[in-house]
């Protein structure tokens, strides 16, 4: 049987650096092969591995960043691909690993006259690996002989069972196209956007939306170079489905062969305990396992009318759900109870049912419940903790319990704009002092308000200030800041988004192009307005501007949020002596409070 190694024929381009130590790796297959696992984020269940290339160890061509580009520069890049396709086959089949394999290509490599699809069916075979095992990543590269072509190749190779993915999303100019081209069975998400996710609302919203496209266009979207238990936290409340990285396993030349990894959960604050997670929803329901039959199932739905669904489950992770109507109606159809009842459960069961981790917050988890299917409001959710079944959530709780924290919100709302008023706005600031967390917050003041009330009347007065309400939320990242109205004019920010700065500036300029429109045209060429003030002197005003003083919180520095306020005000005074619009950051030291253990707050 001929390979593609057999027809592989080397013309080095003289004077390249190197060069005699890249034609050596490449005709003896000098390269070393290693792999990472790629998991499941929900559960840290194996999906694949991908592997990864090397140079000898004990040469300058041991990077693969070296090999690579040395390759290019010697314009044999898809030679070098070719040997390593060949290389990564036989080791992958050699240490007999579990699930998908992963091999990284250029475009170029599928559209050369030396790879045949003939040729990779030929070393799949060579290997024992069916194709449906193989999924070919694309580098991040423009195809020299154009789009149309590729996907000529990539449709021909599919239809062989040999799937496809798109690396490093987002690293290039050039993906998007790709993704719309050659509709990826996978796209891999580049690490820089994972990098550090948690403290970056901007990231966060590009991962949001590349998770619905993936879901629109059926694709399975892999976080890659996950390293912190922070970024795995935001990922999986974003709704990636996989990931690889440090933090889950480094890449080795024999992995271990495990089927599952375990996942790290991110750091629990003290002041998390106040918001409800899907922890809150847990019913504890009765479960089977894969080695139970349809027959067993029918008889405990038959035994309990409040019986909504039955998770099934091997080695104590989740891997399908029974739910009462599907099993009770197949069941009733003549003839099924005897062809369905010593199969073994998983037969009737839902083999992807929705798996939340117990301490995703309620807000995240009604979106995932809302952009999963509508079964799952009705056949409800699995619980889990590092992978393991805990039990189960309904919609109907779900629902309810968004409803009481509305009308909790609601209580203490300020009737004009609708934000949290001063208990929640304290409960939150406590919240955080007691999950040792830094923060800032933004006390935001209107300046020459009551003037403008006045003279334009308490309606316009009102409209202005609901004004400043939608301005200032539609600059914070809800995930992470929050909103309250203390009253009147005076509203205040809490701030966790590592760009404060910028949303605040944003807030004023936003809020004095606005503002013009509240005023008449001549109020506005003038830059201001006459009216009488109380002893009847006619009195010049400027227009209305907003003043922010900002209040950085770390800490240990304040033991209670009636501190916090009373130095917030302080730093809004500040902001309120300057002219015009202004944003004022407190810069003065606070003591580091010792708190004693004992003291209750």
């Amino acid at each position: 049987m001929e390979t593609m190694l057999e027809t592989v024929t080397i013309s080095v381009a003289p004077g390249l650096a190197h060069q005699a130590l890249l034609e050596q790796i490449i005709r003896q297959g000098q390269v070393q092969v290693v792999f990472q696992p790629i998991v499941q984020l929900a559960d840290g269940e194996l999906y694949g591995y991908e592997a990864l290339v090397r140079g000898p160890s004990d040469s300058i061509l041991h990077s693969p960043v070296m090999l690579f580009e040395q390759a290019a520069r010697a314009g044999l890049s898809g030679v070098l691909d070719q040997v390593c396709i060949a290389a990564i086959l036989r080791q992958f089949a050699l240490r007999q690993l579990p699930g998908i394999l992963f091999i990284n290509v250029i475009p170029d490599t599928l559209l050369s006259a030396d790879v045949s699809v003939e040729a990779l069916l030929g070393l799949l075979q060579l290997n024992g690996l069916p194709p449906q095992r193989v999924v070919l990543e694309l580098t991040e590269t423009r195809p020299n002989a154009g789009y149309p072509v590729l996907r000529q190749v990539v449709d021909e190779l599919r239809r062989t069972g040999l799937r496809l993915a798109l690396d490093d999303l987002g690293e290039g100019f050039s993906n998007l196209r790709l993704w719309s081209e050659l509709r990826p069975d996978v796209v891999k998400l580049d690490k820089y956007f994972v990098q550090n996710i948690h403290a970056d609302p901007l990231k966060a919203q590009f991962v949001r939306s590349l998770v619905d496209m993936a879901r629109a266009s059926g694709a399975l979207l892999v976080a890659e170079g996950v390293e912190q238990a922070e970024e795995l936290r935001v990922l999986r409340e974003l709704g990636v489905a996989m990931g690889q990285g440090y933090l889950i396993a480094r890449p080795q030349a024999e992995p271990a062969l495990v089927h599952h990894y375990p996942l790290p959960r991110a750091p629990q604050h003290a002041g998390d305990r106040h918001r409800p997670v899907a922890r809150d929803l847990l019913q504890e329901v009765p479960y089977l396992t894969t080695a139970h039959s349809c027959e067993q199932a029918y008889q405990m739905f038959a035994a309990s009318l409040q019986r909504f669904a039955i998770p099934v489950l091997h080695e104590r992770r989740p891997v399908g759900l029974l739910t009462r109507h599907h099993v009770l109606e197949t069941f009733a159809k003549p003839f099924n109870r005897e062809l369905f009842a010593k199969k073994p459960c998983m037969a009737l069961a839902d083999a992807r049912p929705l798996l939340v981790s117990a301490e995703m917050d309620i807000q995240s988890l009604s979106g995932r419940v809302v952009e999963a299917e509508q079964r799952y409001l009705v056949d409800g959710f699995i619980i889990v903790e590092d992978g393991a079944y805990l039990g189960m959530g309904t919609g109907y709780d779900l629902m309810r319990l968004i409803s009481e924290m509305q009308l909790s919100a609601a209580r203490y709302a300020n009737p004009l704009t609708g934000l949290p008023g001063n208990v929640p706005i304290g409960e939150e600031v406590q919240r955080l002092l007691e999950g040792d967390r830094p923060f800032v917050v933004a006390y935001v003041d209107l300046d020459h308000f009551k003037p403008f009330n006045d003279h334009y009347g308490y309606g316009a007065g009102d409209d202005l200030i609901r004004e400043l309400g939608r301005i200032l939320l539609s600059q914070l990242d809800m995930t992470l800041d929050f909103a309250g109205h203390i009253g009147g004019d005076d509203f205040v920010l809490l701030l966790q988004s590592c760009n404060w700065r910028r949303q605040l500036q944003a807030i004023i300029q936003l809020f004095d192009q606005r503002v013009q429109a509240f005023f008449c045209a001549a109020a506005r060429h003038a830059g201001g307005y006459h009216i009488a003030d109380r002893g009847g002197q006619m009195q010049f005003f400027p227009l209305t501007s907003v003043s922010i003083g900002v209040l950085p919180v770390l800490p240990g520095r304040f033991r209670s949020h009636y501190e916090v306020a009373a130095a917030a005000t302080q730093a809004k005074k500040m902001a309120k002596k300057q002219e015009g619009s202004s944003l004022f950051v407190e810069a003065r030291e606070f003591p580091v409070l010792v708190r004693p253990t004992a003291l209750a707050v």
